[in-house]
């Protein structure tokens, strides 16, 4: 996924701690893992100094000429979690919005050509963050610990590495001052730093920013008792079994990723089906919903992508474990109606390459975004429409995505 996210999902802590919320039946409070927890977005500037030494002299034919880097990047905070207020740890991935640009003469044949290339790169976190507060509203805080640093590069005609793909671990140091709005929201200013590493022609790389964190906190006994007046069905548990087809082609896949809103990918699915097992494990009074769900899969791919064309589609499997925000816009006495959201599912897939694509490796990610229904008088009954989307979010160098268009769901919830 040339665009996507560093996809750690926060899915494990939700599964761990949710045993006791089904033990106690108590899906209107938050799981345990939850409260405490924060999440957040920062934008800001990437400095890297990208240039000729990453560019490799030894192949012959192509002679470097310029880089473009554009500096509007973004870092979220995928999973936070505030142990006092004194200290935090963090799961975080920061990454540019648009990709380095190498610009470069190639020899072909006695025709010297311009050509552009892209090099993507993104910085995973893993780090404590101490906080010191100064007021009641304002506090400094550090942060140090591990860093991912993954970098995709390009080849020559040939397949020789011009700038090699690189994936290593490092220091990720950084800090910042927070302004406290209240219980839950927090603004800050902050810059993080890797350090080069000069036998892989990899710069430093600094990030200044300003952005948000929102903090969860304790669902109020108040809200706990709207949730259950309210009379709303909210299923506990559904299971579902899943037909997908590409007979109406890629044209919501390829309309939502044009707008930044989903993902496409290289290799294309035909067809396929899936079995998928959801359970709710938090809900509000009306509107949202946070489920965790596994699934397997065996897909039918087309057998053509940009990168090879073949006679014969390929067969391959998915596992997948995978969080689920969902959205239950509409209540009427026949049906409920939802919009959903999944994103970051660690999955299993049984081949590293598809139809010419290299996927990376046998680990990757699912993503997958919907609508459905809950139907029937005690809400029973389920049907679903999706799309979807593989990739490993970059975190191995290779991450050719696999694209799955529309499929229909039933399912019966219990």
């Amino acid at each position: 996924m040339r665009s996507g996210a560093f996809k750690i999902s926060l899915f494990f802590l939700l599964f761990i701690n949710s045993v006791s919320a089904f033990a106690q039946d108590e899906r209107a409070q938050l799981p345990l893992a939850l409260r405490n927890a924060y999440f957040g977005v920062s934008v800001g500037s990437i400095n890297y100094d990208f240039g000729a030494m990453s560019f490799q002299p030894q192949v012959a034919g192509y002679v470097f000429n310029s880089v473009v880097v554009k500096h509007p990047a973004v870092r979220l905070v995928l999973y936070g979690y505030e142990f006092n207020k004194y200290l935090s740890a963090q799961l975080t991935y920061m990454r540019p919005v648009y990709w380095v640009s190498y610009y470069y003469d190639h020899d072909d044949r006695g025709e010297v050509k311009r050509e552009r290339s892209s090099v993507w790169m993104n910085v995973g976190g893993l780090t404590l963050r101490p906080q010191l507060p100064i007021t009641n509203r304002i506090s400094l805080n550090g942060e140090a610990g591990l860093g991912i640093v993954t970098r995709h590069g390009f080849d020559a005609q040939d397949g020789t590495p011009i700038v090699t793909g690189i994936s290593y671990p490092t220091v990720l140091l950084g800090g910042g001052i927070n302004y406290h709005l209240n219980d839950n929201w927090r603004l800050m200013v902050s810059g993080t730093y890797t350090p080069e590493k000069s036998s892989d022609h990899q710069p430093a790389t600094t990030f200044l920013s300003a952005g948000f964190n929102y903090k969860l906190t304790k669902t109020s006994d108040k809200k706990i008792e709207k949730a259950a007046e309210t009379g709303y069905i909210n299923p506990k548990q559904w299971v579902q079994i899943g037909y997908t087809s590409n007979f109406l082609g890629y044209g919501i896949n390829n309309a939502l990723e044009k707008v930044n809103l989903f993902w496409g990918g290289d290799a294309e699915v035909f067809q396929g089906l899936s079995v998928n097992y959801h359970r709710n494990i938090f809900h509000t009074a009306k509107f949202f919903a946070l489920d965790w769900g596994v699934s397997a899969s065996a897909w039918e791919s087309t057998g053509k992508s940009k990168f090879s064309v073949s006679p014969t589609k390929e067969t391959f499997f998915t596992l997948s474990v995978f969080p689920e925000f969902r959205f239950n816009f509409l209540h009427t006495k026949p049906v409920d109606a939802y919009f959903y959201y999944s994103v970051a599912g660690p999955s299993y897939i049984s081949e590293a390459i598809i139809d010419g694509v290299e996927t990376g490796e046998r680990f990757t990610f699912q993503d997958t975004m919907g609508s459905g229904i809950f139907f029937g008088e005690k809400r029973n009954l389920n049907a679903e429409l999706k799309i979807g989307h593989y990739s490993n979010g970059n975190v191995f160098p290779l991450n050719g995505a696999v694209k799955i268009p529309l499929s229909l769901n039933v399912g019966y919830a219990f």
